[in-house]
């Protein structure tokens, strides 16, 4: 494990007790935790994207603000929906963040997540699909989106423009030159990992598979990042690929945090999700020194390069710099981790 940052679903609503905390809070407070967590060495600050609910929906301008209150931790997302996006609009939006951070952003972006609504894309304006999931225009849309990341031109030039005039294609601007390298696949089965590791692109595996062949969570994701890694090479494809997977784990150090945490320890799952039987990973909750045991015989996570925290981000920003802190301090160095800072203070 070369990295781990945190993955927020940015949930907010009430709370209970007549509390609510806002979209505002949540955003803000996102932000401040970005910044402990940049002071602290922390590699990543991630979001997952999710429409017609109470969670972040549109990304760019949190990382962006969180880009320019920070000064080495990665930004991106975990992951965003192809289906609701407009291809060229996001690329413009990609390349103005990761230029902006001074190319620290990480783009995850994906079919997406089982929604609250019945084909909420459709209410953007993207209709047509012949799957009843969507994948197929989340696929175009990728498609077109990775052309233009890619600087290819996609508009010809207007030889009567007064802005400049010219003939052949126009890229879209702004470019970032780097940002082709930095984005990501999110892929919840073997297929898609394979065909992300054809694309040239990195793979965050997802939360959970939609496969179930009767072995434990971590093993069947190791054989998914190996599949993915294949690909990668059979295509042809330079250099190594980064690759993350997300774990629900909480190092208690407190009667707070075995208050919270302490009977949430369990095992994989197994369900349906968007009529598909899956396979879900566990949550460790332990012991730091348990936490380092248990971690180091995940087979994904020391497979992969890059671990994200899903944290509980409704518990505000000091309850989650506390777990964060914790995990740095005593779990992560066991796993091969080194602080982006000279150290974490003892």
């Amino acid at each position: 494990m070369q990295r781990f940052g945190t993955l927020s679903f940015g949930h907010y609503g009430p709370l209970g007790g007549g509390h609510i905390l806002t979209a505002q809070d949540s955003m803000l407070q996102a932000i401040d935790l970005a910044q402990g967590m940049d002071d602290l060495g922390v590699n990543g600050a991630y979001f997952r994207v999710h429409h017609f609910a109470r969670q972040q929906s549109s990304p760019m301008p949190l990382l962006a603000a969180i880009a320019a209150k920070t000064q080495r931790i990665e930004v991106g997302t975990g992951v965003i929906d192809m289906r609701y996006e407009n291809p060229l609009y996001l690329a413009e939006e990609a390349a103005s963040v990761d230029l902006i951070s001074e190319g620290r952003l990480a783009l995850g972006v994906s079919r997406g997540s089982p929604e609250t609504v019945v084909r909420g894309y459709e209410a953007f304006g993207y209709t047509g699909s012949t799957d009843p999931r969507g994948a197929d225009i989340a696929r175009e849309h990728f498609d077109l989106f990775l052309r233009a990341v890619e600087g290819e031109g996609l508009a010809e030039r207007d030889a009567m423009s007064p802005f400049g005039g010219g003939s052949g294609l126009q890229r879209i601007e702004p470019h970032s030159p780097g940002l082709r390298s930095r984005i990501w696949w999110g892929a919840g089965n073997r297929d898609s990992a394979e065909w992300a590791g054809r694309m040239g692109v990195n793979l965050m595996s997802s939360t959970l598979l939609t496969e179930d062949r009767g072995l434990p969570f971590d093993e069947l994701q190791a054989q998914q990042i190996d599949a993915f890694r294949e690909a990668w090479r059979g295509a042809g494809h330079a250099g190594e690929p980064r690759v993350s997977v997300s774990r629900s784990i909480f190092p208690i150090t407190t009667a707070e945090d075995e208050m919270y945490f302490g009977s949430r320890q369990d095992g994989d799952g197994v369900g349906y999700i968007d009529g598909m039987r899956s396979t879900f990973g566990k949550t460790y909750a332990g012991a730091p020194d348990a936490l380092v045991d248990q971690l180091l015989a995940d087979a994904a996570v020391q497979s992969a390069d890059t671990l994200m925290l899903t944290i509980p981000s409704q518990l505000g920003v000091a309850f989650n710099l506390r777990i964060v802190e914790s995990f740095a301090k005593h779990v992560a160095p066991a796993l091969g981790w080194k602080s982006t800072q000279h150290a974490v203070t003892a």
